[in-house]
C-alpha cells in the first residue's frame, strides 16, 4: 500500500490556457487524467477548481493524493497462461469459461482474483485502488488474448491506444452459413436491445460499430454447393459490447454455440437439419450443442507504452475450437 503524497505545482507561462486536469496529469508521473478528475471531485485540490478550468501563468495548486486502497477481494492462486510480462503489463491467454471482472453471480474465480494473487505488491493505484487494469474485456466464454496494465501510467497509455485504434485486436470465429461478400466490413450502429435488455443489437441511433471480416474457410457438404458453416477472421475497428457476435448475427451468420445471438437473423442453427439435409440431424444437433460462442481472440498488437517497441502477439485456438473445426471439416468438402 502506498503512502499519501502532496504535490505543490505552479503554472508556467507556456502552460497558460491548459485545462486543469491535463496540467495536473502531465505534471505528475503515473497519474492519469481520469484519476486527476476523480481527485478533483473528491476535493483533493487547493484552491478548488473544476477540471475544465484553464490555468493561468502563476497559478499555484496543492494536490493531495491519498494512499492507495486495497481492493476488497481475496486473491486466488489460479493458473494463468501468461504470454508476456514485464514490470508494466501482462498479456494473458484467457481460458474459455473464466469471467474477467467480479460481478453478481461471479464473486470468485475471476481473472481479477487470479491477477491479484499473481501480481502481489507490484500493482499500482489505478483509480485509487490497488488492482490490475483490464485494458479491454472479452466475454466469459470467449477465449484468447487480453492486455492487463500493472500501473496507472501503463493503463492510461494502452487505453489511449485503444481509443485511437492503434491497439489492434483480431478474432477468429465459426459461424453458421456464409457471409456475403466473402470479405468486407459490417458498419452497423449498436445499442441495448429495446426488447431484451440483457442483449445488444443493431439499432438506429446506436453507437458507431465497425467490424472488418474475411472468410478463411467454407464448410460445404459433399452433395451441396452451399456452405453449412464458415471460419471467419474479424478485426475490430470499434469495441462495442458483444460486437462480433451481434454483427455476425446481423448478417445472418450467427456464431456457432452462441447462447444469446445464435438464433438471430433468421438463421436458426436448429433448422440446419432441414435446410441442409445432407448432414445427419444428430450431427447437426451435436454441433449446435457446442457449449459456448465459437469465438477466440487470436492476435493483439500495440506500441509498448514505455519502450516504444511494436508488440505483436498471437495464440492458437484452444482444444474445443480445434475439435469443432475438425468436426466441420470431416463433414464437408473444404472450399
Amino acid at each position: 500500500m502506498s503512502v499519501p503524497t502532496t504535490y505543490t505545482l505552479t503554472v508556467t507561462e507556456d502552460q497558460t490556457g491548459t485545462r486543469l486536469d491535463k496540467f495536473l496529469s502531465d505534471a505528475i508521473d503515473g497519474v492519469s487524467r481520469a484519476r486527476v478528475q476523480q481527485l478533483l471531485d473528491e476535493g483533493a485540490l487547493s484552491p478548488a477548481k473544476p477540471a475544465s478550468y484553464k490555468v493561468k501563468h502563476g497559478d499555484a495548486f496543492t494536490l493531495h493524493i491519498p494512499e492507495v486502497k486495497t481492493l476488497d477481494l481475496t486473491p486466488e492462486k489460479i493458473a494463468l497462461d501468461i504470454v508476456f510480462e514485464d514490470e508494466h503489463l501482462l498479456i494473458i491467454n484467457k481460458a474459455p469459461g473464466m469471467t474477467v471482472h467480479p460481478a453478481p453471480g461471479a464473486c470468485t474465480g475471476t481473472l481479477v482474483h487470479a491477477l491479484l494473487a499473481h501480481c502481489g505488491e507490484t500493482l499500482s493505484g489505478i483509480g485509487g485502488v490497488a488492482r490490475p487494469g483490464i485494458v479491454h474485456r472479452i466475454d466469459k466464454d470467449t477465449s484468447g488474448l487480453l492486455a492487463v496494465a500493472k500501473t496507472d501510467a501503463a493503463h492510461q497509455a494502452l487505453s489511449a491506444q485503444l481509443k485511437d485504434r492503434s491497439l489492434s485486436r483480431t478474432y477468429v470465429c465459426y459461424v453458421w452459413g456464409a457471409p456475403s461478400p466473402r470479405s468486407g466490413e459490417i458498419d452497423a450502429p449498436m445499442g441495448r436491445n429495446p426488447r431484451m435488455r440483457k442483449q445488444m443489437a443493431v439499432v438506429e441511433g446506436g453507437k458507431h460499430a465497425l467490424t472488418y471480416y474475411e472468410t478463411l474457410e467454407h464448410y460445404i457438404p459433399a452433395s451441396s454447393i452451399q456452405p453449412v458453416a464458415c471460419k471467419v477472421m474479424c478485426q475490430l475497428e470499434t469495441g462495442r459490447t458483444h460486437q462480433i457476435r451481434v454483427h455476425m448475427a446481423h448478417v445472418k451468420c450467427p456464431l456457432i454455440g452462441d447462447p444469446l445471438y445464435g438464433t438471430a437473423g433468421g438463421t436458426r442453427a436448429n433448422r440446419l437439419g432441414k435446410s441442409h439435409p445432407v448432414i445427419p440431424k444428430e450431427t447437426v444437433l451435436s454441433l449446435t450443442g457446442f457449449h459456448r460462442q465459437a469465438l477466440h481472440a487470436l492476435e493483439l498488437a500495440f506500441i509498448h507504452p514505455f519502450s516504444g517497441e511494436e508488440m505483436q502477439f498471437s495464440c492458437p485456438i484452444p482444444a474445443d475450437l480445434e475439435a469443432l473445426e475438425q468436426t466441420l471439416r470431416s463433414l464437408t468438402n473444404r472450399g
